[in-house]
């Protein structure tokens, strides 16, 4: 669906993006991670044909973004960072206008128009105007004009942006309603938000790529041990008790213990990263009648991931 190759942009004698290559499946929503700086708004700003590459190109849906501008734009349906709403406008009156100069047939107009928003949950507020309604309502305005057209590609920069923590959910499940019938890219530097809609994620720091795949892969490929978090009740020569018989069990390569709390003795444990030794663990613990509380084995985050990667750029 999009095909990336060596795409780079310089303001100046000042680096944007460098020889990125990647490419989008059908249906994916794909998540474009990075610090602030690191080159997403301009990625962005390069396939939706708003900005022209210093070099390299992309395809969108087999067209070519510098050759071919028009058709790769009557194909993606854009959100930029600052979402582009006349305010004293009402949604109705916006998303019609919108239409219009996207070239929505005139006979197929109402029906698109009234297709985005209902999609978009705009139904209640389609009169009203759009500088007095909430913040998560005009970014809902925003995703409406981008599906407008029916475009095959959603492109969306920070969406959920400036919004509080029920309106984030809401466009979130905005978002991934699309998934499946709409390719998706989605930017964002908030890493949560990115590993609850996307499949697969880009992450790029200082204009360059530094890794593309699944977060399960990524997290397999950084992780160099397994950790298991156990907690047990801290009775009398509980400590001393556990710290033997974990240390016995086959696999285990090292203990490390907290400091007591409110009556509980945390325990780390850590094994190969091929080793599930979960059912071993419990197994001993019981046996031994420790005060099993709490076993589960802790993983990477996507911010783990992201620093980790952007810290090994960095050095």
């Amino acid at each position: 669906m999009i095909q990336v190759e060596n795409l780079t942009k310089y303001y100046g004698e000042t680096l944007g993006v460098k020889g990125l290559n990647f490419q989008v499946e059908t249906g994916e929503v794909l998540g474009f991670l990075g610090p602030n700086g690191a080159g997403k708004t301009t990625t962005m700003k390069m396939l939706t044909c708003y900005l022209p590459p210093t070099a390299g190109t992309a395809k969108v849906s087999g067209f070519d973004i510098l050759e071919q501008s028009m058709e790769v734009r009557k194909r993606i349906g854009y959100l930029p960072e600052r979402n582009p709403l006349y305010v004293d406008m009402t949604v109705q009156a916006y998303l019609d206008f919108v239409a219009q100069i996207k070239g929505v047939r005139p006979s197929a107009l109402r029906a698109q128009v009234d297709r985005a928003i209902e999609r978009c949950g705009l139904t209640g507020v389609a009169r009203r105007t759009i500088g007095k309604l909430s913040k998560g309502y005009q970014q809902r305005v925003g995703i409406a004009q981008a599906i407008l057209n029916d475009p095959e590609i959603l492109i969306l920069d920070e969406p959920t942006l400036g919004l509080d923590p029920k309106q984030i959910i809401e466009i979130r499940q905005l978002i991934r309603a699309f998934g499946g019938t709409k390719t998706v890219i989605l930017s964002s530097h908030i890493l949560p938000e990115v590993s609850q809609v996307c499949n697969r994620v880009i992450i790029i720091n200082r204009g360059e790529l530094v890794a593309v795949d699944t977060p399960s892969n990524l997290r397999s490929r950084l992780t160099t041990s397994a950790t298991l978090r156990v907690k047990l009740r801290d009775e009398s020569g509980a400590a001393a008790r556990a710290n033997g018989v974990l240390a016995k069990i086959e696999g285990v390569l090292r203990v490390g213990e907290g400091p007591p709390s409110e009556g509980i003795r945390t325990f780390t444990v850590e094994s190969a990263p091929e080793r599930d030794i979960r059912e071993e663990v419990a197994r001993a613990l019981v046996g031994e009648r420790l005060g099993l509380l709490e076993l589960y084995r802790e993983e990477l985050s996507l911010e783990d991931i992201f620093l980790q990667l952007v810290t090994e750029e960095v050095n």
